[in-house]
């Protein structure tokens, strides 16, 4: 995480700038006006980590500025973190100066939480954990009132759970979401409720299946189960999948199928190249399916050629970008079969140059 400029009273603008910047590199393919969703300015983000830097028996959560590994800047306070984060923020660090067991060659903190209130924390240690941290971390996690995890080198110690619960609430429905450590979770709640909803206004009920590649724990997969008859979602990370398959069963969202693959593993599987495994427990072969939309959510690097090849026979295709760069090259590759339907900026991370887009794509006709 880098470290930022606090300028709430600008997060609007610079909110403005960059999409303004993100809509002309798409102009030269005639996008809509799009919509665009700012971000609250203050305790939006339900992840956060600081490196620990020691002085002493005293100790500081620090941050680095891009490409200055040598210059901490000590964090006193990081109001654009959730509430539950920075609440803890104090007593965490008092605590931990006052134990030996705990401050020891400890090397970062990482925190999670979510909007309905839960809180994890997972202490990195340079060293192996014993009893005696073990029995003071306990103490912590009842005088927080949250969850933490030690760990070290070849070692984790979980007090509780790995694992926080989320409750998001879309077009008056409450989906619960098993969130585990180490696993990606949208940073942004706030904005992670706007980018379903706008996501679910763009698609009317249907007897057709979804297609979904990156589907992570199922964030977006959960809701889009109500407007399709089908959906299989696939995610290449283990415990993402597991995640994923415990939120479907817990949501009794039983229209979903999970498959661990990645997305250039189920381009192969579709186009018929070689047959996995992993596809073989699916309740219907992948011909059975009857796909006319695509789901996808890629990392910052985009779309490889190949899983473009792939959307391009979709009808429609929804995406779900970070990086408006590769965004606007995948969209230049499909715009030779597919017209830009509906646009939408989403400030994800305010106070810097990361934006999240959405857009909706429909096969041309003729």
């Amino acid at each position: 995480m880098q470290h930022l400029d606090y300028q709430p009273e600008r997060c609007e603008s610079l909110f403005q700038e960059k999409a303004a910047k993100a809509l002309e590199r798409l102009k030269p393919l005639e996008p809509p006006t799009p919509q665009h969703h700012a971000s609250i300015a203050s305790g939006y983000r339900l992840r956060a980590e600081f490196r620990i830097w020691h002085d002493g028996d005293d100790l500081h959560y620090v941050m680095f500025p891009p490409a200055e590994p040598r210059n901490p800047q000590i964090i006193e306070a990081f109001p654009i973190a959730g509430p539950r984060i920075t609440e803890a923020m104090a007593p965490l660090r008092e605590a931990l100066q006052g134990s030996t067991e705990l401050r020891r060659k400890l090397f970062q903190v990482e925190f999670l939480s979510t909007l309905s209130g839960e809180l994890l924390i997972t202490l990195i240690y340079h060293r192996p954990l014993d009893d005696a941290w073990h029995t003071r971390a306990r103490a912590l996690t009842r005088s927080l009132s949250c969850k933490i995890i030690g760990r070290s080198r070849k070692q984790k110690r979980v007090l509780d759970t790995d694992w926080v619960e989320e409750v998001i609430k879309v077009e008056g429905q409450a989906f619960c979401y098993r969130q585990p450590e180490q696993c990606f979770t949208q940073p942004n709640g706030f904005i992670n409720q706007k980018m379903m909803g706008w996501l679910l206004d763009q698609c009317d009920k249907t007897d057709t299946d979804l297609l979904e590649l990156y589907c992570g724990i199922g964030n977006f997969t959960l809701p889009f189960s109500q407007r399709f008859r089908n959906v299989l979602a696939t995610e290449l990370s283990k415990p993402a999948t597991a995640a994923a398959r415990w939120n479907a069963e817990a949501n009794r969202s039983y229209n979903i199928e999970l498959a661990r693959l990645s997305a250039e593993e189920m381009t192969a599987a579709m186009a018929g190249e070689r047959p996995f495994r992993r596809l073989a427990d699916l309740k219907q072969s992948l011909a059975d399916y009857q796909f006319d939309t695509l789901l996808v959510d890629p990392p910052r690097a985009g779309l490889d050629a190949a899983t473009l090849g792939l959307a391009s026979s979709f009808k429609r295709v929804l995406y779900i970008s970070c990086n408006p760069e590769t965004l606007s090259d995948n969209l230049a590759t499909l715009s030779s079969t597919h017209n830009i339907e509906s646009l939408a900026f989403f400030d994800q991370f305010p106070y810097t140059h990361h934006l999240e887009s959405g857009v909706v794509l429909s096969k041309k006709t003729g």
